[in-house]
């Protein structure tokens, strides 16, 4: 009686859904009527298979359920942009998706991936039922969130030497994370991108920052010790 390995397995399986915000909350069977009304479909993805390829539409956005995804793009001087990487219970191409136009964006696995492949077209039509006015509201919120976040990333940029790049993407993480402790979900050569700087002169800064005590690091945890 009672909670088996299958529950767990379920549970497992599931928990990547509901820490999306579309579907947080959901009861099972609005859940299923949810995933019918973006016409779900999971499929695997091996490391480094590309998702889309620039300037390609997208046609359907993602829930990851297991591994990451990176969602890049090349300036013009043919340098990566690393935009953001994504991992289990969250979504890339949400807008890509909605507006069906070709972008430089470019999406492939950084790992071995499990992707659920969510389709917009029910969004653009009418709400049917109570469900669908509800799964059009979280979207409308999703895309607002992804244009405070994009906000967030222009004042890291805006920063003109890689200490404030630094000082200010970490304030932001710490904000996120509700501690001035925290995880990044970058090595390195993911940071040095996601920054815009040179790997070595981010990988020298850190430890001037560490040797300063303004904080603490190992790997990709973080702490920020307000020394400095």
């Amino acid at each position: 009686m009672g909670y088996d390995k299958e529950n767990a397995r379920k549970e497992d399986c599931m928990r990547p859904l509901y820490d999306c915000a579309l579907f947080q909350g959901l009861p099972e069977a609005d859940l299923h009527a949810a995933l019918r009304f973006f016409a779900a479909q999971e499929r695997a993805c091996p490391r480094g298979a590309l998702l889309k390829a620039a300037p390609a539409p997208l046609h359907a956005f993602g829930l990851v359920l297991d591994g990451r995804v990176r969602v890049s793009m090349t300036d013009i001087d043919g340098r990566e942009m690393l935009l953001s990487q994504v991992g289990a219970g969250q979504t890339f191409g949400e807008a890509l998706c909605y507006l069906q136009s070709g972008t430089p964006i470019i999406i492939s696995a950084a790992s071995d991936a499990s992707i659920l492949w969510l389709r917009c077209e029910g969004l653009r039509r009418p709400p049917q039922t109570e469900l669908e006015a509800l799964l059009q509201q979280r979207f409308t919120a999703m895309l607002a969130r992804r244009t405070l976040q994009m906000n967030d990333r222009i004042q890291i940029l805006s920063r003109a030497g890689i200490r404030e790049k630094l000082m200010a993407f970490f304030t932001e993480c710490a904000r996120d994370a509700g501690s001035s402790a925290f995880d990044i979900p970058f090595d390195r050569a993911g940071m040095a991108a996601y920054l815009g700087v040179d790997r070595s002169a981010l990988s020298r800064m850190l430890s001037q920052l560490q040797a300063q005590g303004v904080l603490r690091y190992r790997k990709n945890h973080f702490e920020l010790l307000g020394g400095g």
